[in-house]
């Protein structure tokens, strides 16, 4: 009874600042790593032949159905139990296998009442997979999106994920999106760091061309990093910085590094946290007028089912797959949620 008060009175808590200017509409942005999201269909020209119902996961319909199940399940909770009883404006996601899988995401039983819509490109990943966004066409109108090439200078045979830019409109102000999913650790994390500064590189080149054209749109570059916010690529390259007193005209805030500091992660391994999957934010998103959006709050969901109940891994995200077992799971990433408030008239 002590624990259901306590909650209760920081429940209350929480929502006397959200609403501490006036009444105030509250929009959530999500991020998720989908682990793998592939069809059951070898696709000649990328390496999938794991995830086909020859290859070693056995990959067929039934195993497939139940991926996308469980993460639309996930994708339909994400910060519903809080300020956003819609669900999220967007949500960015990685790790999927083409628009297909994306189509069956969206028409699952638990996501098929929202009305998303989806922004997908190809990607030349020797894997087959690629970034997008969802979007709730209630929430979020797009206007632009195109992909962007990244041709690594350090690795020119390398072939990775492109870059996607999202151009709209979110409680009638101009967002721009820039989900990413940078190269990962292969090769040792000092070693592969030069991949992921170039791909910083071209974020902030991104971020800063949009707002250069229109000063008064706001940026949010989401995504699986594949390093965590102290790392060269995001505090220097992007210079993204810790806390929002720090943030200067031009420059971007890491929504994620503060739970970073706490031993908050999204993803674990070998007994480490880290937090790939992050928020940069541009810096007209900070401040406490909200007259205009206005970043408000960081969540990781990280709910008891979606974690590993038991083991030598308890506490770590349930996946799909785990040392050549099938769990039936969800991702090896948990996913991310930024909440922005903006007052609205009564």
């Amino acid at each position: 009874m002590k624990k259901f008060l306590l909650f209760v009175l920081l429940s209350f808590a929480i929502t006397a600042v959200a609403y501490s200017q006036g009444k105030v509409a509250v929009y959530s942005v999500a991020f998720y790593n989908l682990e793998n999201l592939f069809d059951t269909i070898d696709q000649p020209d990328v390496l999938d032949e794991e995830f086909t119902p020859s290859g070693s996961y056995r990959w067929g319909a039934l195993k497939y159905r139940n991926k996308i199940n469980n993460l639309a399940y996930v994708l339909s909770k994400l910060g519903t139990d809080k300020f956003c009883p819609q669900g999220p404006a967007v949500i960015g996601v990685s790790e999927l296998e083409n628009r297909g899988v994306l189509e069956d995401l969206i028409a699952a039983d638990a996501l098929a009442g929202r009305n998303y819509g989806i922004v997908h490109f190809d990607s030349p990943d020797r894997r087959g997979v690629d970034v997008a966004l969802l979007y709730d066409k209630n929430q979020f109108v797009v206007d632009t999106a195109i992909s962007v090439r990244l041709h690594l200078k350090c690795a020119p045979d390398v072939l990775t994920r492109d870059q996607l830019l999202v151009s709209g409109r979110l409680a009638g102000e101009r967002v721009h999106f820039i989900v990413n999913h940078w190269p990962s650790r292969w090769g040792g994390e000092e070693a592969s760091s030069p991949r992921r500064e170039e791909a910083a590189a071209l974020s902030r080149h991104l971020a800063d061309s949009v707002l250069a054209a229109d000063p008064n749109s706001k940026v949010i570059i989401m995504g699986d990093l594949n390093d965590d916010p102290y790392n060269k690529s995001v505090s220097e390259v992007i210079g993204a910085v810790k806390t929002q007193d720090e943030v200067k005209p031009g420059g971007y805030f890491n929504a994620m590094w503060e739970l970073y500091d706490r031993g908050i992660g999204t993803l674990a391994y070998n007994g480490t946290w880290n937090l790939f999957d992050q928020m940069l934010l541009s810096a007209n998103l900070i401040g406490k007028d909200r007259s205009s959006l206005k970043y408000f709050k960081t969540e990781i969901f990280n709910k008891d089912f979606l974690c590993q109940k038991t083991g030598k891994y308890k506490g770590y995200p349930l996946r799909t797959h785990a040392q050549g077992r099938y769990l039936n799971g969800y991702s090896d990433h948990f996913p991310v949620i930024i909440y922005l408030a903006k007052r609205v008239s009564e």
